[in-house]
């Protein structure tokens, strides 16, 4: 996919509080005595305001943009997480003021909405003349792909409208898979969740798996060993998981990836194999 920055005009700057002010919070007069409130916020791609009259030009840092703030801004979550995330330490990590980021977004929230809608650039869409079950498993692919390597955009993805030009390129190229399954048109939503939001949960706990992982200094294998070991030495919980011993030994796998992997393939099997029985029936109106 291309990149939001060859895609999206550069909105027009906002400006930023005045410097005695918390720059965490979010920028912009407040309303005049006796005047209506200002309308919540929906997304930045459709709130854009007017920069104010009262800051000049030549307070926007040279070589800063909204593209290197949105970078900077996926590293930072990327390597510090969502928790830590915040104005000053992103404006440190650029060697500006915080104030001088309000000349391009409006709010925090704006940075993370850039940044959740840049990283879905990484998702290239599959090729429009493929089996539709190949295009679905490809999609599917990157998806738990994206939500294992940025953890952090799971929670954005629930938050925020996801309509930034490569969350919509994204939802197109779903929506083009959908329709190619030859489902009737009312039962193609319904399909579509079942796929992605199977995905969205899995990639959700793997990726989590993952991070608590290198937190502890263990591999996943390690990890594992060491959970399983735990758990079989309190006599109230052996039980449980032995009684579960021939389900996991069955499940096949030497690794906990290699298990991982064959539980998604397998489930994602089912799914494609549900919506392919669905367009083999014809009493869709009471099936």
């Amino acid at each position: 996919m291309v990149s939001a920055s060859d895609r999206v005009t550069n909105p027009g700057k906002s400006a930023g509080k005045d410097s005695g002010e918390d720059p965490e919070a979010a920028p912009g007069p407040a309303p005049a005595k006796g005047s209506e409130a200002a309308p919540a916020r929906t997304s930045v791609w459709l709130d854009q305001r007017t920069p104010s009259r009262s800051r000049k030009a030549a307070e926007s840092p040279a070589g800063l943009d909204r593209n290197r703030i949105t970078e900077a801004s996926v590293r930072l979550l990327d390597a510090e997480g969502l928790a830590k995330f915040s104005m000053r330490r992103l404006a440190a990590e650029l060697d500006v003021t915080a104030m001088s980021l309000y000349w391009y977004v409006d709010t925090k929230d704006d940075l993370l909405e850039l940044a959740l809608d840049s990283v879905y650039a990484e998702i290239a869409p599959p090729r429009e003349d493929a089996d539709w079950r190949d295009r679905l498993r490809e999609l599917a692919r990157s998806y738990r792909e994206l939500l294992v390597r940025h953890i952090w955009i799971s929670p954005l993805a629930g938050t925020f409208l996801n309509i930034g030009p490569n969350s919509m390129l994204f939802s197109y190229a779903v929506q083009d898979v959908i329709r190619a399954t030859g489902l009737p048109l009312e039962r193609q939503t319904g399909a579509l969740a079942a796929v992605f939001q199977f995905v969205y949960g899995f990639g959700t706990v793997e990726g989590h798996f993952k991070a608590r992982c290198e937190a502890t200094g263990l591999t996943e294998d390690a990890y594992h060993r060491h959970a399983m070991g735990t758990i079989r030495a309190q006599p109230h919980l052996r039980a449980i998981v032995e009684s579960s011993d021939d389900l996991m030994a069955a499940r096949g796998g030497d690794t906990v990836e290699e298990m991982r992997e064959r539980d998604f393939v397998f489930a994602l099997d089912l799914l494609i194999a549900g919506i392919e029985a669905k367009c083999d029936r014809t009493d869709f109106a009471t099936g």
